[in-house]
C-alpha cells in the first residue's frame, strides 16, 4: 500500500509539473456582455442548514438562484424527490425555488429538504435543509414536597425544564413575579437548578419558582413553586436587619469545609466545537460561602479570551480554537479548608475551509483546475459531485481527472460546462460549496467608446484605453495612422488590458490609433483620435504690491496656451470669487483696482483654466497711507518696486546645507525690507518655483538648510514698500546626497472597511522628504495584548489590508519609511481596530416615566459590552407620532430619532420637543460606529394636554366707518381640547400704548364684528386659542385703516393721473389761441377792448373749473393717525358733491343762473360776457375761495 501510495504521488507531481495551467478568464462587468453569455446556475440565497420554524407563521424554504438560461427548480426530501404538484399546502415561487407551505400541521413537513437548480449547463445544490418545527411543551405536572434543610447546610433546587426545540432560557422568581436575589452564596447553574452554598434562615420561602421562556412562541412555562423550610437550633429573629459579616446573627452554626455541587466528582470532561463558546462551570458548598479560582494547567489563561461570570462560577472562552484545548482547575476555599475539581477541555472542529472552490470560467483547448481544501477535527472526507451527481455516476470525461481534492481540467471542449460541488463532512458537520466550470467561446468585443477623442498637454502622460474581451482571450495590439507594426516599445508601453501608454505625449504622437483584438473566432477593431496641446500657463505673473490709498493698482496674468483650447480666467480674493463692478475692471491681461482702499487689502490669485489643464498665480496687494513710510526722504522723490538681485554665488558646501550670496538690486527710493529664497528641483516638480525661506532686507548671505536628494537651483525676490522686484536670474544647481528618511509617516490609523479586516492608512512623506530613491514603507501589526510576533509587510502605497481577522479586535501598529539608504526612524505603537459587525443583542426593557406635555423621561438596560462587536457610539431612540388623541386630527408620522450617549449601569435620558396630547411609539437600538443593533421592545405613551398653537389665520378687514370684522381659524396644533380664543387688544399712537382690554369666545366661534371705541386711533390685536392648561401662542395684527385711510388706500389722486394731465395741457393751449386771436382783433380794431377780452376769458375758465369734481382729501394729524372730519367739514365744493363711494353727482349749475331772469341776453355778437361777469362777481363773494385757490385748475387760472 505505502509502495502503491508512493507511485500515485509521484504521479500527481509528475502532471502538475508537465501541465501547464491557464489563467482563469475574468468575465467583466459589462451588461451586454454578461446577458450575451451562457453561464451553468449559482446559488445566491438559502434557508439555514437547522432551521427552525414557528407553528403558527407559513413555512418558506428559501432557494434562489442565477443563471443564463434561467434555472429551474426541484427538491429533494428525505433524500427523495419532492412531487410539489401533488401536494396543494404546498406553492413554489414564480422564477424562484422558493417553497412556501401555507396551512395544514408544521409537523407533517418536518425533514430534510435540498434544492436543485438545473439550466442547460449544469446543475446547483443547496445545502441540505433540516426543516425542525418549534415546540414549546408544557411542564408535566407534579407534586412537590416541602423541602426541609438544616441550616448551614448545601441545597439545590432541581428545575428540569420540558425540554423544547430550541432550549428554553430558565430563571428563577417568586410568587411577586421578581427574580430571586443571587450571590456567591446563592445562584443558578448552567442546567437550571438553583444552587445553595449554605443556607440561612432568611431563606425559607413558598414560592421558589423555576420559569422556562420559550424564544420562538414567546411564552413562558412555571413549574410548582419549592417550599423551603429551614430547620434551626436557635431562634431566628427576622426582624433583626442582614449583615454579611455575620449572616447567623452570632448564633452557633457548624461551619463547613467546600464540597463541590457541580459538576460532581472530582474530574469531569468536556467537549467544544471550534468557534464555538466553552462554559466551564464550578459550584462549591461550604460554610463559610467559598470563593472560586480557576487555574489552566500548563499555562495562563488566555485573558483576552476569558470572561468570569456568576461570581466566578462560571469561566467563559469565546470563539474557542485549537490551543484552548487543556486541563482547567477550579478551586474552592473558604477559612475551614479548600477543594480542587479538574475539567478536561477537548476541542473538536466540524469542516472549515482551508482553499473554497471558485467558479472557473475557460476558453476552449484551455486547462484550469478546482482546488478544494478544508480542514477540521476529525480530519474531513472530501467528495466531489458534478451536476449533484457522484462521479462514479457521471459520464466519463477524458478532459477531467480527480487527484484528492484537486480536479484537473486538460483541453476542455465546448459542451464539457458544468457544476462541480465538494461535500467536507466529518462527524460535527459538513461543508458544501458549488463552482461551475463555464466553457465559453465569444468572438472578440470592443468594449469602450466608439472613435473617442483624446487631448493631452504635450510632455504629460496619457493612456489610451482599449478594454476588450473574448474567449480565447483575444490578441490585441496597437497601430498609428494605420500603417507599421504593433506599437510597443520606445516611450510607447502596451498594457495586456488593452491600454496604450504614451509616456511623454509629443507633438509628432497626434493621431488616430487603432486598437485590433483577435481570436479564432474573430477580430474587431477600434479607432482613438489624439490631439497633443501646448499647455495653459501664465507668462506674466501678478507680483506682490504695495499701493497709496486712493492710487491704481494692477496685477498682471498674461496667459499663453494652446489656440485652439478655449480658456477662461478668473479672479480670486483671498480665495473667494472676487466680484467684478464698476471700480475693479478684469482686462484681457491683468486687473486694475483704482481708488485703492483698506478694503482692497488682501491675496489675489489669477487661475487660467482650459478643458484639460490649469494654472494660477497669487500676489499680495499692500495698502499704505499717503505718507511715505520712511520719514526721512521727501515724498516728491519717486517710488517703484527694487530691481532683481544679483550674481547669486555658492559656497560652503556640506550635506544639507550651501551658503548663498547675492547683491541686492536698486531699491528705487524705497528700502528693501525682505528677501524671499525661492528653489526649484528637477526630480519631483521641474519647472516650478517654490518658496525656501525669507531673510531681513539687510542680509545679502545666508545659509539655506536644505533636504537630501534633491538637485536645487535657487533665485532671490528683493520686496519694499512698493511691491516685489522681478526674480533674479537661477543659481547654479547643487545637488545634495541621500540619505535614509528623517521622518515618520503621520496619520497611521487601522480601521476596519468590513467586519473581517483592518485597512491600515497612512500620509506618505512629502516628495522632499524622501531622502533617497525607491521609498517603500514597513508597516507592523499584531493583536493587543496577545505577546505574538509581529506581522510586517512593505509596500510603496499608503495602504494595507489585513483580512480574515477577528469582529472589532484591537490591534498594535507602527509604521517606519525606508530608501536605498536605509530606515528611518519607527513611530510610537498607535491602536487600531479591525472592522466592526452588527450588534447582536438590543437593549432592554426600554419604559418610560414622568410624561409632560413636551417631554417624557426614558429609561432603559443596557446591552453587554461584548454584544456590540464595535465602538460604542449611543444608544438611539427612533420615535414618531402615531396620533393624537383630538379625532380625525391629521398628523405626520415622521420616524425621527435621537442618540443618548450613556455607558451608565442604569442609564436614561430626556426626550424633548414632543408635541402635546399625542399617541407616540418609540424603540430603541444600540449603534456602534457603523452599524445598528436589532430593535428593543417597542413603547407606546401619550402625552398630557399642553398649550395649544396659534390660530392658522388671523384677519382684521373694515366693515363700516366705526365697525371692523375680525375672522381667525382654529389653530393647526390644538395640543389639547379647545376651550375658547381670547382676544386682547389696545390703542397704539407711536411708542404710547393703551390700557389692555380682554374679551373671550366659545371654541366654536371663528368670526366677531366689534365697533372701535375711538375712530380716530389706532389698535394692536392679540388672539390666542385656549386650552384648560392655558392660553396658547398669540397671533398679532395691527388695527385696519379708517374709512378716510380705506377711501386714500383704494383711491389715488386725479392729479397724478395721466388723462388729467393732459386735459389741462390741451386748456392750456386753446387759452393760448384764444388770447392771440383777441389781440389780433384788437390791433385791427375789434369790438373786445384788450381787459374786457382778458376777463371774458378768465371768467370762463373760472366756470370750467367750478364744473369739476375734487377729490376728498384728509389732513393728516403730527403724530402720524389720520382724523375723522364730520360731514361738514367733508362737503364737495360749489358745483359738485362727492359721495362716500367716490362718485361725482351732475353739478347744479346751468347757464341760465348767469342771466337776468330764465333766458341769458347775449349781445349782438352772441357773447353774454357782461353778464356772466356780474353774476360771477356775485358769486365769488359767497363761494369757498380756499378751496379754488388749492386747486390746480385756480393754479392755472392764477397763470393765466
Amino acid at each position: 500500500m505505502l509502495v502503491q501510495g508512493r507511485h500515485v504521488g509521484l504521479a500527481v507531481m509528475s502532471l502538475l509539473l508537465l501541465w501547464q495551467e491557464a489563467a482563469p478568464i475574468e468575465v467583466p462587468l459589462d451588461p451586454m456582455i454578461r446577458q450575451s453569455m451562457k453561464q451553468p446556475p449559482t446559488i445566491v440565497r438559502q434557508s439555514l442548514k437547522d432551521y427552525i420554524v414557528d407553528p403558527r407563521d407559513n413555512i418558506i424554504i428559501e432557494c434562489e438562484a442565477k443563471g443564463n438560461p434561467l434555472p429551474t427548480f426541484s427538491w429533494r426530501r428525505n433524500g427523495k424527490f419532492f412531487n410539489i404538484g401533488k401536494d396543494p399546502r404546498v406553492n413554489m415561487r414564480k422564477r424562484s425555488g422558493t417553497l412556501e407551505i401555507g396551512w395544514g400541521r408544521p409537523e407533517d413537513y418536518e425533514g430534510e429538504y435540498q434544492c436543485f437548480a438545473n439550466n442547460d449547463h449544469g446543475a446547483a445544490l443547496s445545502n441540505k435543509i433540516l426543516l425542525r418545527v418549534s415546540k414549546a411543551p408544557l411542564w408535566p405536572k407534579e407534586v412537590l414536597e416541602p423541602v426541609v434543610v438544616a441550616e448551614g447546610s448545601p441545597l439545590v433546587l432541581t428545575c428540569n425544564p420540558p425540554p423544547g426545540l430550541p432550549p428554553p432560557y430558565t430563571f428563577w422568581m417568586n410568587s411577586a413575579m421578581m427574580p430571586i436575589p443571587q450571590d456567591r452564596r446563592v445562584s443558578m447553574g448552567l442546567n437550571g437548578d438553583l444552587y445553595f452554598s449554605n443556607v440561612l434562615p432568611k431563606d425559607a420561602h413558598t414560592d421558589y419558582s423555576c420559569n422556562a421562556r420559550f424564544l420562538f412562541t414567546h411564552t413562558i412555562q412555571q413549574k410548582n413553586p419549592f417550599t423551603l423550610k429551614v430547620q434551626t437550633n436557635e431562634p431566628y429573629n427576622d426582624t433583626l436587619s442582614y449583615n454579611s459579616s455575620d449572616p447567623y446573627s452570632g448564633r452557633k452554626v457548624a461551619e463547613s469545609t467546600p464540597t463541590i455541587l457541580s459538576p460532581s466528582g472530582t474530574d469531569s470532561s468536556k467537549m467544544v466545537l471550534r468557534g464555538e463558546q466553552l462554559l466551564l462551570e464550578c459550584i462549591a458548598a461550604g460554610l463559610p460561602t467559598p470563593s472560586i479560582k480557576w487555574f489552566k494547567k500548563g499555562g495562563d489563561l488566555p485573558t483576552q479570551k476569558v470572561k468570569f461570570e456568576n461570581h466566578n462560577k462560571t469561566l467563559k472562552v469565546v470563539s474557542v480554537s485549537e490551543e484552548d484545548a487543556g486541563e482547567y482547575m477550579c478551586m474552592a476555599n473558604n477559612r475551614i479548608g479548600s477543594i480542587q475539581h479538574s475539567i478536561s477541555v477537548e476541542v473538536k472542529a466540524a469542516p472549515y475551509w482551508l482553499d473554497m472552490p471558485a467558479n472557473l470560467v475557460l476558453a476552449p483547448d484551455e486547462n484550469g483546475r478546482l482546488v478544494c481544501r478544508a480542514n477540521g477535527n476529525p480530519k474531513p472526507h472530501i467528495q466531489w459531485l458534478v451536476n449533484g451527481e457522484p462521479f462514479e455516476a457521471s459520464l466519463p470525461n477524458p478532459s477531467r481527472q480527480v487527484l484528492g481534492d484537486t480536479i484537473i481540467f486538460r483541453s476542455v471542449q465546448i459542451g464539457g460546462s458544468a457544476v462541480y460541488q465538494c461535500n467536507a463532512s466529518n462527524h460535527h458537520g459538513y461543508l458544501l460549496a458549488n463552482a461551475f466550470v463555464n466553457i465559453l467561446d465569444m468572438s472578440p468585443r470592443i468594449m469602450g467608446p466608439k472613435n473617442q477623442l483624446i487631448k493631452v498637454i504635450k510632455t504629460n502622460h496619457t493612456f489610451l484605453d482599449c478594454p476588450f474581451f473574448g474567449s480565447p482571450i483575444p490578441l490585441l495590439r496597437w497601430f498609428k495612422n494605420g500603417q507599421g507594426s504593433g506599437l510597443d516599445g520606445g516611450h510607447y508601453r502596451a498594457h495586456i488590458n488593452g491600454t496604450l501608454e504614451i509616456m511623454r505625449a509629443r507633438a509628432e504622437d497626434e493621431g488616430t490609433y487603432t486598437c485590433v483584438a483577435s481570436n479564432l473566432l474573430g477580430k474587431t477593431e477600434n479607432q482613438v483620435r489624439l490631439e497633443v496641446k501646448e499647455p495653459t500657463r501664465i507668462v506674466r505673473l501678478p507680483q506682490h504690491q504695495s499701493a497709496n490709498r486712493g492710487s491704481l493698482a494692477r496685477f498682471d496674468c498674461k496667459v499663453q496656451s494652446d489656440p485652439s483650447l478655449p480658456v477662461e480666467v478668473v479672479w480670486m480674493k483671498d480665495d473667494k470669487p472676487l466680484s467684478l463692478g464698476w471700480r475693479l475692471k478684469k482686462e484681457e491681461e491683468s486687473l486694475s483696482i483704482p481708488n485703492v482702499n483698506e478694503g482692497d487689502e488682501g491675496t489675489y490669485t489669477c487661475t487660467v483654466t482650459s478643458e484639460i489643464d490649469q494654472d494660477s498665480a497669487s500676489a499680495r496687494l499692500s495698502v499704505l497711507e499717503e505718507a511715505s513710510l520712511n520719514p526721512s526722504v521727501s515724498s516728491a522723490l519717486p517710488t517703484d518696486r527694487p530691481d532683481p538681485p544679483l550674481d547669486l554665488d555658492l559656497s560652503d558646501p556640506a550635506a544639507r546645507s550651501v551658503r548663498l550670496t547675492w547683491i541686492p538690486g536698486n531699491d528705487h527710493n524705497s528700502p528693501i525690507t525682505q528677501f524671499i529664497v525661492e528653489f526649484e528641483e528637477d526630480r519631483w516638480q521641474p519647472g516650478t518655483w517654490q518658496n525656501l525661506s525669507s531673510y531681513r532686507g539687510d542680509h545679502n548671505s545666508v545659509i539655506l538648510q536644505l533636504a537630501p536628494f534633491v538637485n536645487y537651483q535657487f533665485r532671490v525676490i528683493g520686496v519694499n514698500a512698493v511691491g516685489q522686484s522681478e526674480p533674479s536670474r537661477p543659481s547654479p544647481r547643487y545637488k545634495t546626497s541621500g540619505s535614509p528618511p528623517d521622518f515618520i509617516p503621520s496619520g497611521l490609523r487601522g480601521w476596519g472597511t468590513k467586519k473581517t479586516n483592518m485597512e491600515i492608512t497612512w500620509e506618505p512623506l512629502l516628495d522632499l522628504q524622501r531622502n533617497g530613491p525607491n521609498l517603500q514603507y514597513n508597516v507592523w501589526w499584531r493583536r493587543k495584548d496577545s505577546g505574538e510576533e509581529w506581522n510586517n509587510v512593505t509596500t510603496a502605497g499608503s495602504k494595507h489590508v489585513i483580512h480574515d481577522t477577528e469582529t472589532y479586535v484591537p490591534y498594535e501598529l507602527k509604521i517606519q519609511s525606508t530608501n536605498d539608504y536605509g530606515n528611518g526612524p519607527v513611530s510610537n505603537i498607535v491602536i487600531g481596530y479591525s472592522g466592526e459587525d452588527k450588534p447582536t443583542d438590543p437593549p432592554t426593557d426600554l419604559r418610560v416615566s414622568k410624561v409632560d406635555s413636551t417631554l417624557v423621561h426614558v429609561h432603559w438596560k443596557p446591552v453587554d459590552p461584548s454584544t456590540i462587536l464595535g465602538e460604542f457610539n449611543e444608544y438611539k431612540l427612533y420615535y414618531w407620532r402615531e396620533a393624537s388623541q383630538l379625532k380625525n386630527l391629521p398628523v405626520n408620522k415622521e420616524v425621527k430619532n435621537k442618540g443618548f450617549h450613556s455607558t451608565a449601569a442604569q442609564p436614561s435620558g430626556v426626550l424633548g420637543e414632543l408635541v402635546p396630547y399625542s399617541h407616540y411609539k418609540m424603540f430603541m437600538v444600540v449603534a456602534n460606529s457603523g452599524h445598528e443593533g436589532p430593535p428593543s421592545n417597542t413603547v407606546e405613551f401619550t402625552t398630557k394636554e399642553g398649550v395649544p398653537g396659534a390660530p392658522k389665520f388671523f384677519r382684521i378687514v373694515p366693515w363700516s366707518d366705526d365697525h371692523i370684522r375680525l375672522e381667525w381659524d382654529t389653530p393647526q396644533e390644538p395640543n389639547g381640547i379647545l376651550i375658547g380664543y381670547q382676544l386682547k387688544y389696545q390703542t397704539v399712537n407711536g411708542s404710547r400704548v393703551g390700557r389692555q382690554r380682554v374679551e373671550t369666545f366659545l371654541p366654536n366661534e371663528t368670526v366677531h364684528t366689534m365697533r372701535l371705541p375711538y375712530r380716530s386711533a389706532r389698535f394692536k390685536f392679540s388672539l390666542s386659542a385656549l386650552t384648560r392648561v392655558g392660553a396658547g401662542d398669540e397671533y398679532v395684527e395691527e388695527a385696519p385703516y379708517s374709512a378716510n385711510e380705506a377711501y386714500k388706500k383704494d383711491h389715488v389722486d386725479i392729479a397724478t393721473q395721466g388723462w388729467f394731465i393732459g386735459l389741462m395741457c390741451a386748456i392750456a393751449l386753446i387759452v393760448l389761441i384764444l388770447l392771440i386771436v383777441c389781440f389780433i382783433k384788437r390791433s385791427r380794431g375789434g369790438k373786445y377792448p384788450g381787459g374786457r377780452c382778458m376777463t371774458a376769458f378768465s371768467n370762463l375758465l373760472v366756470r370750467d373749473k367750478k364744473d369739476l369734481p375734487l377729490d376728498n382729501v384728509d389732513q393728516k394729524e403730527q403724530d402720524g393717525s389720520f382724523d375723522y372730519h364730520s360731514d361738514e367739514d367733508n362737503k364737495p365744493l360749489q358745483g359738485s358733491q362727492t359721495s362716500l363711494d367716490g362718485g361725482v353727482k351732475e353739478s347744479d349749475d346751468s347757464l341760465v343762473d348767469y342771466g337776468e331772469g330764465g333766458d341769458g341776453q347775449f349781445n349782438e355778437d352772441g357773447s353774454f360776457i357782461g353778464q356772466y361777469t356780474v353774476k360771477k362777481d356775485k358769486d365769488e363773494t359767497e363761494g369757498n375761495e380756499s378751496s379754488e385757490a388749492t386747486s390746480p385748475v385756480n393754479a392755472i387760472y392764477s397763470l393765466a
